[in-house]
């Protein structure tokens, strides 16, 4: 069988749909079962991604029947029934069977006979979308991807999106070499194949200030592969004190001093170092083969679709668009992430401090959704919306020009929770299951544990909105 010779093939899955398509398949009673995936398709220069978005369990004996050439077969109607709602979503079409067996599963001769008799037809219907099929066993999972171009394919990986992430390949993969001396320490945590996940992994990180500068660092220390940080700010001297790595003379602090004119001054800013910069200079003093994008932009423009093949995602800035954001590239694009943050609130009269917290919210396709939790309120986005000068006359933010208060300490207890919980995550080394979120008090030392609720209905993290959409779906960033 013909490998496609020009990118990688994966599949991802949330853990709703795998642990609904596990059930379905091995109910305990060592027969084979039937359904159909709809995934959307996602192609970067990393490769293809298909991304499942909906599935159809065919029922035995109505759906899935006694073969005509094989032992079981998905009947022509639900199969047609099927390929015209992919045909619909613009989304790829797999058929799915089960095998039995443990770690290694693969196609019988009529599962590939029955490919070759069906799935060039079903190309046309599909209108430039793959067709493929894929077989399980229950620790294994071979794929048959029939391209338009005449190309087939297997896949590469398949990625559930659970926690901890879950990697199911045809056969056991290959020993990987012995991780790097400079990982040696660490790699007898995660194991060879730990450090090797690590290091073929691309994360994003959304803020390169106080609590993000601490992650880029973190990543680029442990191994991670790629980053891409996305900010548009440039350092401050309020900066130097908690971004990492920023020095002072990044802020320039003599060509925007207030006996500069106010003028001139504004002229200046664009000589002050960008922060992404600052955290590329860091990363690559910890790992110069990492590869590191800087996108000095806002997330809330095109910069978010530099995201879209990431294996995971921080969201280190507070904005509630960075947000709204963040939350769709989870969902639409099945990528794990984190929200993170560390807040002092003050009395604006007393000056007292009225609460200090840290809070690690994990958040996965379908899990978690910060929409659902109340957490991207609409009248706040509407405020962020709306420009400076309307802000002030309709009295919406009255302390606008009032930093908040950040000290490095906490952003560091949000940094490294925030961290260790995706090196868990992706090492497989995680024993918690489900999305529960951290609130940490450091004054009290209390350690509180949040389990997030979820809206079956959700517009942003139900199949009913952007789970699994991809590319079909716009994200909700401004278009200039």
């Amino acid at each position: 069988m013909a490998t496609e010779s020009v990118t990688k093939l994966t599949f991802r899955i949330p853990s709703q749909l795998m642990d609904e398509l596990t059930a379905h398949l091995f109910p305990g009673d060592d027969d084979e079962h039937g359904a159909v995936i709809a995934a959307s398709v996602v192609r970067t220069p990393r490769g293809t991604r298909f991304l499942a978005h909906q599935l159809f369990l065919a029922r035995d004996g109505v759906d899935y029947v006694a073969g005509e050439r094989g032992y079981r077969m998905l009947t022509a109607t639900f199969v047609m029934d099927c390929v015209l709602k992919c045909a619909e979503l613009g989304m790829a079409y797999f058929a799915i069977h089960c095998h039995g067996g443990g770690g290694h599963v693969g196609f019988s001769r009529d599962d590939l006979a029955s490919h070759e008799r069906g799935y060039r037809a079903l190309l046309d219907i599909l209108d430039g979308q793959p067709a493929g099929a894929l077989v399980f066993a229950e620790d294994a999972v071979a794929a048959d991807i029939w391209f338009p171009s005449g190309e087939r394919g297997q896949l590469a990986e398949f990625v559930v999106t659970a926690r901890p992430i879950r990697r199911l390949y045809s056969e056991p993969p290959a020993r990987p070499a012995a991780a790097d001396e400079r990982y040696d320490r660490q790699s007898r945590l995660f194991g060879d194949r730990g450090q090797d996940l690590l290091k073929r992994q691309k994360v994003g990180v959304i803020g390169a200030g106080g609590i993000g500068s601490l992650v880029v660092e973190y990543l680029a220390r442990v191994g991670v592969g790629e980053l891409v940080v996305v900010d548009p700010d440039r350092i401050e001297k309020s900066n130097v004190s908690r971004v990492v790595g920023s020095r002072l003379r990044d802020a320039r602090p003599w060509l925007t001093h207030p006996r500069v004119p106010q003028p001139l001054r504004q002229s200046f800013e664009q000589f002050r170092t960008l922060k992404v910069s600052v955290a590329r200079r860091v990363a690559k003093l910890a790992n110069r083969r990492l590869h590191f994008k800087c996108v000095p932009s806002d997330v809330v423009t095109s910069a978010a679709e530099q995201l879209v093949d990431c294996d995971y995602i921080f969201l280190a800035a507070d904005s509630m668009q960075a947000r709204l954001v963040f939350n769709a590239l989870v969902h639409q694009y099945l990528i794990p992430g984190v929200q993170i943050g560390a807040k002092a609130q003050v009395d604006e009269e007393s000056g007292d401090l009225v609460d200090l917290f840290v809070v690690v919210r994990p958040v996965g396709p379908g899990e978690g959704c910060l929409w659902c939790n109340g957490l991207i309120p609409p009248g706040k986005l509407q405020e962020e919306a709306t420009d400076p000068v309307q802000r002030r006359r309709q009295r919406y933010i009255d302390d606008e020009d009032i930093p908040a208060p950040s000290v490095i300490t906490l952003n560091a207890i949000a940094a490294s929770h925030a961290a260790n919980d995706y090196l868990m995550a992706v090492t497989a080394l995680l024993e918690t299951r489900g999305w529960s979120w951290l609130r940490f008090d450091p004054r009290t030392k209390e350690l509180f544990h949040e389990l997030p609720r979820k809206d079956a209905t959700c517009r942003e993290c139900s199949a009913h909105g952007r789970l699994g959409r991809g590319a079909t779906m716009r994200l909700p960033i401004k278009m200039k």
